[in-house]
C-alpha cells in the first residue's frame, strides 16, 4: 500500500476513555474477555506512568522517527501515539524533543514497539511512554510510512480511534465500538471485586466464597492429616 496518512478519525466518548482509564489494564483486560494485551516485554519508562486514550496509529521504516513527526500536526488532546514498525527495532526512535512536542499538542502518552531514549528527562516532564527497549541509538528521518491505518503493536490490532489504556501492568487496546460496553463491564467488575475484597479483608477465604472446594474435589484432591 502507497504511504498513507489519513487525517481525520472517530473517537470513542471522552467519558467512556476515562472510565477505562481509572479501571486499569488488568480490569480492561478481564472486562473484554481476556483480550486485547500487548506482549510483556512492551513496559512504561517509569513505575507510576498512566494514560489513556485514542490511538493514533504509525508505522515507521526501523530506525526512522519520520512519520512521529508527520503524526503529531493530526493529534488532539488525549490522543495516545501507538508506534510500530515495518521491521524489528529497538532503535531510540522517541526521545525528549518528541515529547516535549506531544505534551504542547495535548498527546496523553506514547505506545512504541521499538526504543526510547532521554528517558530520565521523559520522566521528569512526567510524560508516559511505554516501549520495548531504552536505547540511546539515534534514528533518521528519510522514509515514508502511514499514519492512521489499522496496524498489530506488540502483537495487539489497532485501529486508529481505538481506546488505549496504560499503566504498571502493561497495554491493552479496546475497540472503540465496544468501548462504551467494555466500560461498563469494567465498573461491574469493580464493584464485585470491592466485595470479593471486603470479604477477603473479614477474614473469608476464596478457596470458599468462589466455591473452590467444590473444584478440588471434581479434580480428586484429597485431604489428609499427615504424611503417609
Amino acid at each position: 500500500m502507497k504511504p498513507t496518512i489519513v487525517r481525520k478519525i472517530q473517537r470513542a466518548d471522552a467519558k467512556v476513555i476515562a472510565q477505562l482509564g481509572e479501571q486499569g489494564v488488568a480490569t480492561v483486560h478481564e472486562a473484554q474477555g481476556r483480550t486485547g494485551l500487548m506482549q510483556p516485554y512492551m513496559r512504561p519508562i517509569y513505575p507510576a506512568a498512566r494514560a489513556a486514550g485514542s490511538a493514533i496509529t504509525i508505522v515507521c521504516q526501523a530506525g526512522d522517527n519520520l512519520m512521529i513527526h508527520a503524526a503529531m500536526e493530526l493529534c488532539q488532546a488525549g490522543d495516545v501515539l501507538v508506534v510500530t514498525t515495518t521491521s524489528e527495532s529497538s532503535d531510540g526512535m522517541f526521545g525528549e524533543l518528541l515529547a516535549v512536542s506531544a505534551r504542547a499538542r495535548g498527546v496523553a502518552g506514547l505506545v512504541i514497539d521499538a526504543g526510547c531514549r532521554d528517558v530520565a528527562d521523559i520522566t521528569t516532564m512526567d510524560f508516559p511512554v511505554w516501549a520495548k527497549a531504552v536505547h540511546a541509538q539515534g534514528t533518521v528521518k528519510a522514509t515514508a510510512g502511514w499514519v492512521n491505518v489499522p496496524v498489530v503493536c506488540a502483537g495487539a490490532a489497532v485501529g486508529p480511534g481505538d481506546v488505549i489504556v496504560g499503566d504498571a501492568d502493561g497495554v491493552v487496546v479496546v475497540p472503540r465500538a465496544r468501548a462504551a460496553e467494555v466500560a461498563r463491564l469494567g465498573a461491574e467488575r469493580v464493584a464485585k471485586e470491592q466485595t470479593s475484597r471486603e470479604r477477603l479483608r473479614n477474614g473469608e477465604l476464596g478457596l470458599d466464597f468462589y466455591g473452590l472446594r467444590q473444584k478440588l474435589t471434581e479434580l480428586g484432591v484429597r485431604y489428609i492429616d499427615d504424611h503417609e
